[in-house]
């Protein structure tokens, strides 16, 4: 008897589909059958001949659990994900207190928010300006080896817990994660530059929303990249650009694999198709993001990178922020607020009606980016990204004719704002099951809604028992893990609205605790296949 059987399931095969039934044990992929009469599981999910894709992966995540809970927490950001049609992510070392950027660290994290996970996670390690200079480079082997599948180093600075590299600093880093056979993936814009024409423009009196976007102008980026692909060349480094915004960018990328560099990117949704101009003057501060919007443009281009190449996968840099305190607060302007938007449950369903349905890319490409890339060059394919037997039964359940508009008020996540607000879209995520469990279903009813207060507190706001002893040390040096943000955030004095919007997200089929961590299986480099 299997356990669990999807039936009626369109699963790609190349460009084509085809119609069919997936056997499901012990949470693993165990065969496929045009037929299934006499054939006995445990459970039936109908697919009702929908596409059905490998799990998505998202893995440019930051839940900032740990340090900014009035943010997101793992349990809304994984609840998105699974709204989204997401099956794993990866989420980033730098917004949490501490950083995770050593063993203990990322422990510390992965016990913290393994009781709220909803679907599959696993982790990148981290690696800063600070590490470089305290002697610290040994904790680059130390997550290496721990089963973090990638490392991340900002150009420009993040959090005060995770400092930026200057130009030195990241190429010791370079040189260190280049042991280890992992990416190094790069917040690649210019400091200075940035810097200089921020201050230049609020000093000239610019508040409009467009001009964060031209302060930190296309040409910061570009230098970045330049730089990191040099450092690459040069140490040996598998260097990989995070959240890419420019159509040069991706110029620049596929340049250096057509040297023979490893050297890879992501795109991220907004990306591909908002421009700056349109989104920060009708929403602001609610469109701010680092690196910004660009034009319409670089939406051309970037969807031109999907295709030939010099764009590997897509991701969202998911870093929502309290609209209270950090988008909106009285007093707050397009300088001060804070730049980030949510974005794991929007990914799926923007590619697949924005590039599939509108004919921009075909379908095998849409695994790829969706799913196969991320999991390859992350070293966790084929158990995801794949529907090969003995992969885990992650399945993302796609209507591609189903028409709905994005509205923030619905979403999982906590932040209630999106620049994407009003997009109408062609294609809905229908269900998501990761391990052959369904985790979400296009339904109003859900399992969250039957969490106590007492469940509600001991899952979102107390860490589990005994936590602050087993990692006394790193509390006696961040007491609590909070941050001054967290501190000044209205959700810290209301945390009955926190509970309130838990209860109200639609479609969880499951309780919170259910995800697991995913190590990296091994070390596995992506083909440079560049079309000319």
């Amino acid at each position: 008897m299997y356990d669990v059987i999807i039936k009626n399931a369109r699963i790609p095969q190349n460009d084509d589909t085809v119609l069919t039934n997936i056997l499901v044990k012990d949470e693993k992929i165990a065969g496929f059958l045009d037929n299934i009469d006499g054939i006995e599981a445990k459970e039936i999910i109908d697919a009702e001949g929908n596409l059905t894709l490998p799990g998505c992966i998202d893995s440019h995540t930051h839940f900032m659990y740990q340090g900014f809970p009035h943010r997101e927490n793992f349990l809304t950001g994984t609840a998105a994900a699974a709204r989204g049609g997401v099956t794993t992510i990866i989420d980033m070392p730098c917004c949490s207190v501490p950083s995770a950027r050593s063993v203990e660290q990322l422990e510390l994290k992965l016990d913290l928010v393994k009781p709220q996970a909803l679907v599959d996670f696993a982790m990148w390690g981290g690696v800063t300006g600070e590490d470089v200079r305290e002697g610290w480079l040994d904790h680059v082997q130390e997550q290496a080896d721990y089963g973090v599948v990638a490392f991340k180093a900002y150009m420009t600075p993040s959090v005060p817990t995770f400092p930026r590299v200057t130009d030195p600093e990241m190429y010791e880093a370079f040189k260190a994660v280049a042991k280890t056979g992992l990416p190094i993936g790069i917040h690649a814009e210019n400091y200075s530059m940035c810097d200089y024409y921020v201050n230049k423009f609020r000093e000239e009196g610019r508040m409009d929303g467009p001009a964060w976007a031209e302060a930190r102008m296309e040409l910061a980026e570009k230098v970045a990249i330049e730089l990191g692909i040099s450092f690459a060349e040069d140490s040996g480094a598998r260097l990989h650009i995070v959240h890419m915004s420019t159509g040069i960018g991706a110029k620049l990328v596929g340049d250096a694999k057509k040297r023979g560099l490893n050297v890879t990117s992501e795109s991220c949704p907004h990306y591909l198709t908002l421009n700056y101009q349109d989104a920060m003057t009708k929403h602001g501060a609610c469109a701010k993001i680092a690196p910004p919007l660009r034009t319409k443009k670089d939406n051309e281009e970037q969807w031109e990178g999907i295709n030939n190449g010099s764009i590997d996968f897509i991701a969202t840099d998911h870093a929502p922020y309290e609209i209270e305190s950090e988008k909106a607060k009285e007093g707050m302007n397009i300088w001060t607020a804070f730049p980030g938007i949510p974005g794991v449950e929007t990914m799926v369903p923007i590619i697949v009606s924005e590039g599939y349905n509108k004919g921009r890319i075909s379908l095998s490409k849409l695994v790829d980016i969706l799913s196969k890339n991320a999991a390859i060059h992350y070293g966790i394919y084929p158990k995801k990204g794949a529907m090969n037997i003995g992969s885990d039964a992650d399945f993302t359940i796609i209507d591609l004719e189903k028409k709905w508009t994005i509205d923030p008020k619905t979403q999982a996540s906590m932040c209630g704002y999106t620049p994407l607000e009003g997009m109408e879209l062609t294609g809905k995520v229908a269900q998501t099951i990761v391990r052959g469990h369904l985790v979400f279903k296009d339904v109003e009813e859900s399992a969250l809604r039957d969490l106590t207060d007492d469940e509600l507190v001991e899952i979102v706001h107390n860490y589990p028992k005994g936590i602050e002893e087993k990692y006394s040390k790193i509390f006696e040096n961040y007491p609590h893990a909070h941050s001054a943000e967290y501190e000044k955030s209205y959700r810290k004095d209301h945390p009955e609205v926190i509970d309130k919007h838990i209860r109200g997200i639609d479609g969880i089929m499951i309780k919170p605790g259910f995800g697991q961590f995913v190590k990296r299986q091994s070390i596995q480099i992506l083909p440079r296949q560049i079309k000319f």
